[in-house]
C-alpha cells in the first residue's frame, strides 16, 4: 500500500486489532454473499483481509476454500491467530494485491472491503483480473464520493487516512472496465451496520488512542463525504 508518511490510520487498525472496519462491517459482507452463488467448492480471496473476521466467517458458513492477503505483518499475525484458534483452514499471505505470486485464474470469488483506495488502484484491479477464473466475480465496498472535492478538505483526509487518490461512481466504473470487468452493479445500503470487533496488540503507541478519536472526529466532520458504494462486477 502506498501511504502518505504522516498517515498513521493503518497503524491505529493494526495495532488495535480492527475487524469490520469498512463500512456495513461484517453484517454488510454477510447480506452480499446471502445473493452470491457461493459452495463448498468455491475458491475465494480477501484482499486486504485485516484480522481475517471476513475470511474466517466465510470459511466456517459456506465451508469454502478462503486465501487471506494483508500487507500488515501485524494483521497478518493476528488473522493467522484467528485461523489457528477457530480450526479454520485459512491460508493468510503477506504480501500486496498490487503484485502477488499467486497463479493466474485460481479464484471464483475475490471481496476487497475498504482496502483500494489505499493502494494504486489500476496495478490493483489488473492483478485481481489476473487471478479470477474467467467468469469469476469481484466484489467491493469501496470509498466513493459524491462529488469533487475542496482541495483544503481533500488535502486533510488523504493525509490522515492515506489514501492514495479519490474516486466517483463515474472513476470506479471506468477503472473496473479498463481492468476487463463487465456486468458492473453498484449498490447502496446505509442501513446496514455493525460494532466493529478489537484485538489488541500487547503495546500500543499512546498516540494511536488520540487517532481514535480524531478517526470518529473526522468521520462526524464528513459524514456526507466519506460515503461509499457496493461494487460487483464478473471477469
Amino acid at each position: 500500500m502506498v501511504l502518505l508518511p504522516k498517515s498513521k490510520y493503518l497503524d491505529f487498525l493494526s495495532q488495535f486489532g480492527v475487524g469490520g472496519a469498512h463500512p456495513g462491517g461484517i453484517n454488510l459482507t454477510k447480506e452480499i454473499f446471502r445473493s452470491e452463488n457461493i459452495s463448498n467448492t468455491s475458491h475465494l480471496l480477501d484482499v486486504g483481509c485485516g484480522t481475517g473476521q471476513t475470511a474466517a466467517y466465510l470459511a466456517s458458513s459456506y465451508g469454502t476454500n478462503v486465501t487471506g492477503i494483508d500487507i500488515n505483518s501485524i494483521m497478518v499475525a493476528k488473522a493467522k491467530k484467528r485461523m489457528k484458534k477457530n480450526n479454520l483452514p485459512v491460508k493468510i499471505i503477506h504480501g500486496s494485491i498490487e503484485q502477488t505470486l499467486l497463479p493466474d485464474h485460481k479464484f471464483d470469488f475475490i471481496i476487497s472491503e475498504s482496502v483500494l483506495s489505499f493502494v494504486n488502484k489500476p496495478k490493483a484491479l489488473k492483478e485481481i483480473f489476473r487471478l479470477l477464473k474467467d467468469g469469476g466475480r469481484f466484489i467491493a465496498i469501496e470509498f466513493t464520493i459524491k462529488r469533487p472535492l475542496e482541495a483544503k478538505i481533500e488535502q486533510e483526509i488523504k493525509q490522515f487516512y492515506g489514501f492514495d487518490s479519490f474516486s466517483m461512481k463515474k472513476d470506479w466504473i471506468t477503472l473496473f472496465k479498463h481492468a476487463g470487468f463487465k456486468n458492473i452493479r453498484i449498490q447502496k445500503n446505509k442501513s446496514i451496520s455493525s460494532v466493529p470487533e478489537y484485538h489488541y496488540s500487547k503495546e500500543i503507541e499512546p498516540e494511536l488512542y488520540e487517532l481514535m478519536e480524531k478517526h470518529y472526529d473526522m468521520n462526524l466532520k464528513y459524514e456526507d463525504v466519506l460515503d461509499y458504494r457496493v461494487y460487483s462486477c464478473t471477469k
